[in-house]
């Protein structure tokens, strides 16, 4: 198997980071930057990495180019907290010839501790394992990724992904989120009125509850369509905050 640095960006992430380092242990290296946690994140990770770098928060694609330069190997692996490399797509990894530039893995996952497979979370192709040479991260605030430039493939195993585990931090999380998707694309979008909000937040909803069978996962699937719709109706009221503190 090709040497593979592992990347991993974290805040105050005590209850999640000694899994995640667990699951990733066998690699060649970790690479762990934290963003001023004020929990026991860093020094779980000591007891896997000595290489922990404590960096001013700068947005999630300024905080991954910094992990990127601090690795010594061509080939990177990037991972978050909350998610955790399962044993097939090691023995998928170890088996590897590394004949492309870089492969997307699927990630399996869970709402608390029930596996999701609607919602549209069935298709959920992330581009995590990649030649750093041939790689650059897009410049998003939000749902930033890696573009590699050359050969792409499909793993089959998964990282599990256990995205929601606590209400209150959902909504902690949702409301951080919107505010970036607002800030990105305030400019680009048309006025927003109060029905451009209204609708667009009942379009979400129906998307990830009707048209993504979000309604066989029961209560589940009811709570992820209304967190998505929350997280679109917040998004727009935030961008006509922005248009009208513009205006005046």
């Amino acid at each position: 198997m090709e040497k593979i640095s592992v990347i991993i960006i974290v805040k105050n992430e005590e209850e999640n980071i000694r899994d995640c380092l667990t699951s990733v242990k066998n690699f060649n290296e970790i690479i762990l930057v934290d963003s001023e946690s004020t929990d026991n994140t860093a020094e779980i990770a000591k007891e896997f990495t000595e290489k922990i770098f404590i960096r001013k928060w700068e947005g999630f694609s300024n905080q991954k180019k910094y992990a990127l330069t601090q690795t010594e190997n061509d080939w990177v692996l990037n991972i978050d907290a909350d998610e955790r490399v399962s044993f097939k797509l090691m023995e998928e990894i170890r088996g590897l010839n590394f004949n492309s530039d870089g492969y997307f893995i699927p990630r399996e996952n869970y709402f608390f501790k029930k596996h999701i497979t609607s919602c549209g979370w069935d298709k959920d192709f992330q581009l995590r394992l990649f030649k750093k040479s041939k790689t650059k991260v897009t410049d998003k605030l939000v749902h930033e990724g890696f573009a590699v430039k050359g050969k792409v493939e499909y793993l089959s195993s998964p990282i599990i992904h256990y995205t929601f585990m606590s209400i209150e931090k959902t909504f902690s999380k949702i409301n951080n989120y919107s505010t970036l998707q607002a800030l990105e694309s305030y400019k680009q979008k048309d006025k927003v009125k109060g029905s451009t909000i209204i609708l667009h937040g009942l379009s979400a909803f129906l998307r990830y509850f009707i048209s993504l069978k979000g309604y066989k996962e029961g209560v589940s699937g009811l709570m992820i369509s209304l967190f998505n719709s929350i997280t679109t109706l917040l998004t727009y009221m935030k961008i006509w905050e922005y248009q009208n503190t513009e205006e005046q």
